[in-house]
């Protein structure tokens, strides 16, 4: 039976809320954790969005503008390919061709008519160093969705939160066009029915409520049901820091993004993997598999985490003593999982070498 916002708000009051997660995580993922080793390439950080939380988005001419030139991203795949890592992550802000006239320059610079044909580009020189791609580009369109399904293991879109409250005048969304929830709602239904391998999630503590954070983490499970394409679920949390309009705002408690992690596990099929980056709340590791997390998302060991730069990413051997401690293994896995591997219908024939090749490196 599909839950409710009512049963949502009744586990939430139940002392054995974390206790009833982990069981569901442990039925469904076992004794194992997993992450990511991933190489995160900021692509561009131009974006026409202007979210009031974001520290990553610039504008032309501002400073900390960067668009990578396929020589940096080659430098940088190199690193990765030889550091072990499968994932290469390809971030970028949204829409910003549409926004920006210098930016559609440099891409014709780079001899390329548009943002998703370089990206293509990119992932294929991603795929030759033994890389799965995983792009994460914000809105896109169904002809965009389709060339990356060639060449990407996965794609991704944080749906953050489905409140239109958050777009009305004071509120963080309210210069984000791209942040509405019914566009993202749109995509990710889309991306449902081109059989492509999706990660999305929600941000927390950016002004939303509770039942809104339920709201969200329900329309990702309706998602899923109909289209069985969602792979995984983030339970990100907001963090301040110098230089965005929510440089004061007070952060979600540990205990708080945990309770969320747990509220997630329940309400959406257990299939879906639950994460929550690990960088953001160092402290609460222990607490995050208390709540029925099963894994840690993408961690890198050569590159920063471009969007949440003031916080490393943790060291891959303190996590995994954290992870015994608590009675689970760690392992690495690649950025499309075993469950729709398996299902022909969601991985493009191309991919199928390059998906094998990553898979048996990672087993090596």
């Amino acid at each position: 039976m599909t839950p409710t916002l009512a049963d949502a708000r009744r586990w939430l009051d139940d002392p054995a809320l974390f206790e009833r997660a982990r069981r569901v995580r442990d039925d469904a993922w076992g004794a194992t954790l997993t992450y990511s080793p991933k190489v995160f390439l900021p692509i561009t950080n131009l974006c026409r969005n202007r979210c009031d939380y974001c520290s990553y988005r610039r504008s032309p001419g501002e400073p900390g503008e960067r668009t990578m030139a396929r020589d940096e991203v080659d430098a940088e795949l190199s690193r990765a390919e030889a550091a072990g890592c499968k994932e290469a992550l390809l971030c970028l802000g949204d829409k910003p061709e549409k926004a920006f006239s210098s930016y559609r320059r440099t891409l014709e610079g780079f001899g390329h008519a548009g943002t998703v044909s370089y990206l293509v580009e990119l992932c294929e020189r991603a795929l030759a160093r033994g890389l799965l791609p995983h792009t994460n580009a914000g809105i896109l369109t169904r002809d965009d969705m389709r060339a990356l399904r060639r060449v990407n293991a996965s794609l991704g879109l944080m749906l953050e939160s489905a409140s239109p409250r958050l777009c009305e005048p004071g509120m963080p969304h309210h210069k984000a066009p791209d942040k509405r929830p019914q566009v993202r709602l749109a995509m990710l239904a889309e991306a449902g029915r081109l059989k492509i391998p999706f990660t999305t999630g929600i941000l927390i503590g950016i002004g939303e409520t509770m039942d809104e954070r339920i709201e969200a983490l329900l329309a990702i499970r309706a998602l899923h049901e109909e289209h069985g394409h969602i792979q995984e679920v983030i339970v990100q949390s907001f963090r301040a820091r110098p230089g965005i309009v929510m440089d004061r705002a007070p952060e979600p408690s540990d205990h708080d993004l945990a309770a969320t992690v747990a509220l997630a596990r329940l309400l959406l099929p257990p299939d879906v993997s639950v994460q929550a980056p690990p960088n953001l709340s160092p402290e609460g590791t222990s607490l995050l598999i208390s709540a029925g997390l099963n894994d840690w998302g993408g961690i890198s060991p050569v590159t920063p985490d471009f969007i949440n730069h003031l916080h490393p990413w943790p060291v891959v051997s303190q996590l995994r003593a954290t992870c015994e401690a608590a009675g689970f293994a760690l392992a690495p896995r690649l950025c499309v999982y075993p469950g729709h591997m398996a299902r022909r219908e969601f991985v493009d024939p191309s991919l199928d070498a390059p998906i094998a090749r990553a898979a048996r490196e990672l087993c090596a």
